[in-house]
């Protein structure tokens, strides 16, 4: 399987001129409200294989070829982040050579991404790989640790890509990182809510993605973005992924602009409620700490909540910091590896 010469960013010279009817079709949906974020879920590329009577790791080089298409297409309509489902830690569970072919793809593609940096570059395109990084193999991880490293200035788009990723581990990270927090006196145990844990997921960076699009026929979500997906707007496509089309991703986001009000509607709700259980405990936490000193405040109750409030942002805001200072530091030591030439060994 050789994918080396495939590449991440599509020119108008690799990808053909546009028709006018595809001109025609995305001022129309962009005259309605376009999702910002859109999430794949790639299935089906193993089908496709099978269907047309070619190996699997060639079925996985056409989905690829199709997941830098439809980044194209995204782009054209004002979707300006999208995030993938490119490898579960579930897939581990595959045949040696399915998995190691998976590997060795990864191994091209994020090669060719670093050959074509300028590309890269004058796109303003952001790589984010979102996972259990340190389950792959090592000189993947370097360099995936290079390929992040030398985009994350870009802000015009973001590509985030699940490798190692199942939605329960990450979550499962997220609990022992506020677990951590917490022993190590960062926060106190009445900071936790909804809004530190998901803070402490690996999309921690990001909106939640407004659309999310499931190819091959299945109607499930495979442990993907099980937090970030509550209030988006989900589309199950009986099309195979590399047979996806234009006009797929367009049925997509016409189902967005039908049911995104309603969805708002519910993340609207939802948000006014995470504000009065906030409120409700910064009250409490309040009340425990007027009770430990035996004694209450003569200011009005509104100014000591505003400044319990401030207290608390302060301690989370340290706490994430020390989060994300962790992430980086992970990934700098692989950089570090890399650079001096180092053989590959374990750097957590």
């Amino acid at each position: 399987m050789d994918g080396s010469s495939s590449t991440w960013i599509k020119t108008e010279e690799t990808r053909g001129k546009k028709s006018w009817y595809h001109s025609v079709c995305e001022w129309i949906l962009r005259s309605g409200p376009v999702p910002h974020h859109v999430a794949f879920i790639m299935d089906g590329n193993r089908r496709f294989a099978q269907k047309n009577s070619m190996d699997r790791a060639q079925g996985h080089l056409i989905g690829f070829d199709k997941l830098t298409e439809t980044l194209q297409w995204c782009l054209d309509l004002g979707i300006t982040e999208v995030t993938v489902y490119a490898f579960s830690i579930e897939n581990f569970k595959r045949s040696k050579d399915e998995v190691d072919g998976l590997m060795e793809l990864a191994r091209q593609k994020f090669s060719r991404l670093m050959q074509e940096k300028d590309l890269i570059e004058k796109h303003g395109v952001c790589f984010r790989v979102l996972g259990k990084i340190d389950l792959l193999p090592l000189d993947i991880q370097e360099i995936v640790a290079e390929a992040m490293d030398m985009t994350k200035h870009n802000t015009k788009a973001i590509l985030n890509i699940c490798f190692a990723y199942t939605s329960r581990e990450e979550m499962c990270t997220a609990v022992r990182e506020v677990a951590e927090g917490v022993e190590m006196g960062l926060i106190k145990e009445s900071d936790i809510s909804e809004s530190v844990l998901e803070q402490c997921l690996y999309t921690n960076r990001s909106p939640h993605p407004e659309l999310l699009v499931r190819t091959s026929g299945e109607v499930r979500l495979s442990d993907f973005l099980l937090w970030q997906t509550s209030y988006s707007v989900l589309s199950f496509m009986p099309v195979l992924w590399p047979d996806f089309s234009i006009w797929h991703l367009y049925a997509g986001v016409v189902h967005y602009q039908r049911h995104h009000q309603s969805v708002k509607a519910a993340r609207d709700e939802h948000e006014k409620e995470a504000e009065r259980k906030q409120l409700e405990s910064d009250f409490a936490a309040l009340k425990s700490k007027a009770g430990e000193k035996q004694e209450f405040s003569e200011s009005p109750v509104a100014s000591q909540l505003k400044e319990y409030a401030e207290e608390r942002r302060t301690r989370v805001n340290r706490f994430l910091e020390h989060v994300v200072s962790k992430r980086d530091q992970y990934i700098q030591k692989l950089l570090s590896q890399k650079r001096k030439g180092l053989p590959s060994t374990n750097v957590s």
